[in-house]
């Protein structure tokens, strides 16, 4: 989750065209176009496998001091409390439930990313080795009840925390509980981000299943397979799932403006300190003020990081609907993004593809891809056979890209990984599923074991 910083300084929003202004900000050229990746782990304690707590000589803290001494990572404080890290344009920050997230900072390729993601992992490795700490890289914690997990001390999660269970009956497992790889990707104006945000929501039931990889909670296989996916569907329908206005031909900035104002906002800063304001809309901000405050553009900023639709719009566009996987698979997710979203003919021909979709086929969609995945269907078509199309495309417009590493290769060579479960309609989560009624022995101690980081 980012990790806002603020001046307090923040000019006022004085009319509706300021509300514009964040989303107009991030309009770029074409040869400015980048990519980021954010992706979270679930931690624990390797002998016990207990979850890791914020304090103590193996905690979060105590890896997060590890990060600043030894590799040049800087503290960002809360009061005397470390709530992330900052190096250059990238981030290491914290979720709820203490999941350890690197928000990559903007980068021109899957080269790069995976360049990127390989140094962090690496210095991960080295500081967990000495702690005894084990990563898994699951899309939903596997073993530990959400009412169990110990919390991370940050101000903004204390209002999450008391305000989104009164929202949705499974928001506290998506706060403690799950973890995702998303990316961020750029639009040059608002004709061009209107429709990858329509592509984006398109996307969302299939990179779904096609990134599914958290088939159990509480110790248990829970029939789905991808269980953080359906956990967001219980959280807030005010801020979550998908925009319908996005599918309109003529959506654009105001039509997001209009769908964040209509949100309840959870808090606002003031004087280094979140202001609980939950509950309350931001329209309602706007039009009257709240406890004497008047909205600002750092105001309006921060609210838009609290909106968790399946392609949310800021400064650039995010794509959110994936459960976080192996190195491999989180650096697939910034390929495929690239290749459907940067080459003008992927765009259009995966815009084509999935012209005939409609809000009103989503839930249902979604609903197979979180029960069957690739078995599920979308249209009466199996889903398999939708991936196999997007998956196409996203590679050509890779190969027109070209991109190249040391090795001659462009980034589609990054897709490898989607191609395996595509043709084979097999998903990491069914993998995991397989082993766990088989080898496994229905026991979660081989998962350690065989998947745990490092």
């Amino acid at each position: 989750m980012t990790t806002s910083q603020f001046t307090d300084t923040s000019p006022r929003i004085e009319s509706a065209e300021d509300l514009l202004l964040s989303f107009k900000a991030g309009e770029k050229p074409k040869a400015r176009w980048r990519v980021g990746t954010e992706h979270e782990k679930l931690g624990f304690l390797r002998e016990t496998h207990e979850p890791l707590t914020y304090e103590g000589p193996r905690g979060i803290r105590a890896l997060l001091e590890g990060f600043s001494h030894r590799f040049g990572w800087q503290p960002v404080l809360e009061g005397s409390t470390i709530i992330a890290l900052a190096r250059d344009e990238a981030a290491i920050t914290l979720e709820p439930g203490g999941q350890f997230e690197l928000s990559g900072g903007p980068l021109a390729s899957a080269h790069e990313a995976k360049a990127e993601l390989d140094r962090h992992l690496a210095e991960l490795s080295e500081l967990s080795r000495e702690l005894g700490v084990v990563w898994l890289n699951l899309g939903r914690n596997p073993i530990v009840p959400s009412a169990h997990m110990p919390t991370i001390p940050k101000e903004r999660y204390a209002v999450m925390l008391r305000y989104l269970p009164t929202r949705g009956k499974l928001a506290l497992d998506m706060m403690v509980g799950t973890a995702t790889v998303q990316t961020n990707f750029d639009y040059c104006n608002e004709r061009d981000m209107a429709r990858k945000m329509r592509l984006g929501m398109a996307v969302t039931p299939f990179v779904t299943a096609l990134y599914a990889n958290s088939p159990f909670a509480e110790g248990r296989p829970t029939g789905m397979v991808s269980t953080r996916a359906n956990v967001w569907r219980s959280v807030d329908p005010d801020r979550c799932g998908i925009i319908p206005s996005v599918f309109r031909e003529d959506f654009g900035y105001q039509d997001y403006v209009n769908y964040a104002l209509a949100a309840p906002m959870f808090f606002i800063h003031r004087g280094g300190h979140y202001r609980d304001t939950a509950g309350r809309s931001f329209r309602e901000f706007l039009e009257r003020g709240l406890d004497g405050e008047r909205p600002t553009q750092e105001d309006w900023v921060l609210h838009l990081t609290t909106l968790f639709p399946e392609a949310r719009l800021k400064s650039f566009i995010e794509l959110r609907m994936a459960d976080v996987g192996s190195p491999a698979m989180i650096v697939s997710l910034v390929a495929l993004t690239r290749g459907l979203f940067y080459d003008d003919s992927s765009l259009k021909e995966a815009s084509f593809l999935l012209r005939t979709l409609r809000p009103e086929h989503m839930d249902e969609m979604q609903d197979q891809a979180i029960r069957y995945g690739l078995r599920g269907r979308a249209l009466g078509r199996p889903i398999q056979d939708w991936l196999r199309d997007l998956l196409q495309i996203a590679h050509a417009g890779l190969d027109r890209l070209n991109v190249l590493n040391g090795e001659g290769r462009t980034e589609s060579a990054y897709l490898d990984p989607l191609h395996e479960i595509v043709d084979s309609g097999v998903t990491q989560a069914d993998r995991l599923l397989a082993e766990y009624n088989g080898a496994w022995g229905r026991s979660f101690e081989p998962m350690f074991a065989r998947l745990g980081y490092p």
